[in-house]
């Protein structure tokens, strides 16, 4: 899928301009590329952040179902000899 850009008009500290420079020249792509590549990092580890505290409340979720039914369980099936 092709995005489409849009142009910004942004301030950053000069310190972070000579980074994004270097990088650029290392990677071989103009600064708004190193500073979209970064912000896209960024937001791939934001996803990841967030999907991952889903599934540790959906982990809990579940641990807390099955101590539930575990408990009918036992309450309504003979114990196992």
């Amino acid at each position: 899928m092709v995005r489409q850009a849009a142009k910004l008009t942004i301030s950053i500290p000069q310190d972070l301009i000579v980074f994004a420079d270097e990088l650029a020249e290392e990677m071989k792509v103009s600064r708004s590329k190193v500073i979209a590549y970064c912000l896209q990092e960024r937001a791939e580890k934001r996803f990841a952040e967030r999907m991952e505290e889903g599934y540790k409340v959906m982990a809990e979720e579940n641990r807390q179902f099955a101590d539930v039914a575990m408990n009918l369980a036992h309450e309504i099936l003979p114990e196992w000899e």
